[in-house]
């Protein structure tokens, strides 16, 4: 949630924000409005206690009708005590529903629009030309299939529609990714961690994923747990409710989980092969930083995805999200997008957000400095490899025309040495 000092200095930041978001501009008056009832009622309560308690030590003191003005004022005072304190709790209640409905306030330098006004800025790799090379390329699921790697229809027949099976060589290609992904983000100082797939509800809303990007959470009823969408969500809450000292920081971890997503609203999209998917693998980096170091932290976050990208030899590019595309937790966030030959355009592999104090402030994440005292910190998070969604990536763009795969050399140690996945079934 955002500093609700910044909201009582600066609203017209906090509207900006959310017209930039394309959200709602009357959350920020109306969280004005009950900011404001919450501070009254609360100096009013304090009041009332005061004069309350005063009264409590001159009533042993007191005779005959003074002291029978000062029980009946007494009496007084309890009810308005009672009735000040409910509207103290029902004003501040009122003021989180809404604090909790606001998006972090977006980064100036965010361009302004919806999902297809992001600004490119820069581009790797070169896209190879199969004309030139002499076939047509096949794509991600035809591929599959050839190498015995993906297999649709059965995962539609046992769990329905965007469930796969990774078999034999597609299995292999997902332990591979994985290893190679953790190994990358141990050298850069990254704690491996194996994280919860199942979580609370506040981890999951601390987070920011039970606002806007709750259609697409499952959620097991009968124990009220959820399971998570990335490992961002148990990593964001590992040091929840903790004050963590300053020289710790910044902490690193790469998380490796299963991710659960409905896809609510992608009825159409993606249908076919492995892209958009109901169940997938990631490893996931994330960081708890001191606020001021926040954006310099991004800038790294991001050039170890580029590294990545570039080690599995994938051609790709780099956008900035416009603000309308942002998730509410994210500030900023960069998204790397890998070409697709056969739907030929780039598309989303890996993203990268600063959240600043958002998730901390909700999950209560603070750091302790000599100087400053104690205050919430900042997270951030990147994805390092999504696993299905890399998979189409190298198959398609490391296709030779007999249907076998090459394979690039930063995952042959993790696959006994292959340098190219043959063809299984013609």
């Amino acid at each position: 949630m955002i500093d609700l000092r910044l909201l009582r200095e600066d609203p017209d930041r906090v509207r900006a924000s959310q017209r930039a978001r394309g959200e709602d501009i009357g959350i920020v008056d109306a969280l004005i409005s009950a900011d404001e009832r919450r501070r009254s009622s609360s100096s009013r309560f304090d009041e009332l206690r005061a004069e309350q308690k005063q009264l409590g030590k001159r009533v042993p003191r007191a005779e005959g009708d003074e002291k029978a003005a000062l029980l009946a004022r007494a009496g007084e005072l309890a009810a308005a005590v009672k009735a000040a304190d409910a509207e103290r709790d029902e004003a501040a209640a009122e003021a989180q529903r809404l604090l909790l409905q606001l998006g972090n306030i977006v980064h100036p330098d965010v361009p302004v629009g919806g999902e297809d006004d992001f600004v490119v800025r820069e581009t790797h790799g070169t896209i190879r030309d199969f004309a030139a090379e002499g076939f047509t390329p096949r794509d991600h699921l035809d591929l599959g299939h050839i190498l015995g790697a993906i297999d649709t229809e059965r995962g539609a027949k046992v769990s329905g529609s965007r469930f796969y099976y990774l078999t034999g060589a597609g299995a292999l290609l997902e332990l591979a990714l994985v290893n190679a992904a953790i190994a990358q983000a141990t050298a850069a100082g990254f704690v491996p961690m194996l994280t919860p797939a199942l979580v609370k509800p506040r981890a999951m809303e601390g987070t920011g994923f039970l606002g806007q990007a709750a259609q697409d959470v499952y959620h097991l009823e009968k124990d009220d747990f959820y399971l998570v969408g990335t490992s961002e969500v148990p990593l964001a809450a590992y040091h929840m409710d903790e004050i963590l000292d300053a020289d710790q920081l910044p902490l690193r971890y790469a998380g490796f989980s299963p991710c659960f997503r409905r896809e609510a609203g992608s009825y159409g999209k993606d249908t076919r092969g492995i892209f958009r998917v109901h169940q997938f693998d990631k490893v996931e980096m994330f960081s708890y930083v001191a606020p001021e170091d926040a954006e310099a932290e991004l800038a790294r976050l991001l050039e170890w995805e580029k590294q990545w990208l570039t080690s599995l030899e994938l051609p790709f590019r780099v956008i900035d999200v416009a603000s309308g595309d942002l998730g509410a937790s994210a500030a900023r966030k960069f998204d790397c997008e890998a070409w697709i030959p056969t739907q030929g355009k780039y598309r989303e592999l890996t993203s990268t957000s600063n959240c600043g104090e958002f998730q901390a402030r909700r999950l209560a994440v603070r750091m302790r400095t000599k100087d400053a005292g104690v205050r919430p910190l900042a997270t951030l998070n990147g994805t390092l490899c999504a696993v299905p969604r890399t998979i189409v990536a190298l198959l398609e763009n490391h296709q030779q025309a007999d249907g076998s795969v090459r394979v690039p050399a930063v995952l042959r140690p993790y696959l006994g040495g292959r340098e190219v996945l043959e063809p299984v079934a013609k």
